[in-house]
């Protein structure tokens, strides 16, 4: 392998996540900030909950005229 041009690796890079959990994993970077985690996403907790960051599902249903989102 060449020297030097490989990134510095962070064995205990702390995860946060916008819901308030939090874990350590390797990475390339010492601390992350996601969105979605396993803890919230609605694949692992059975919840049917549409995640709108935009308001990409107002504007669809204001267009198409579907039913109002929960």
């Amino acid at each position: 392998m060449k020297t030097d041009i490989h990134p510095t690796y962070y064995p205990n890079a702390l995860v946060t996540c916008s819901c308030g959990k939090s874990y350590t994993t390797g990475s390339t970077k010492p601390e992350l900030r996601v969105e979605i985690c396993k803890e919230c996403h609605p694949f692992f907790t059975g919840e049917q909950r549409i995640v709108d960051t935009e308001g990409r599902v107002e504007r669809f249903n204001r267009r198409f005229g579907g039913r109002p989102s929960q």
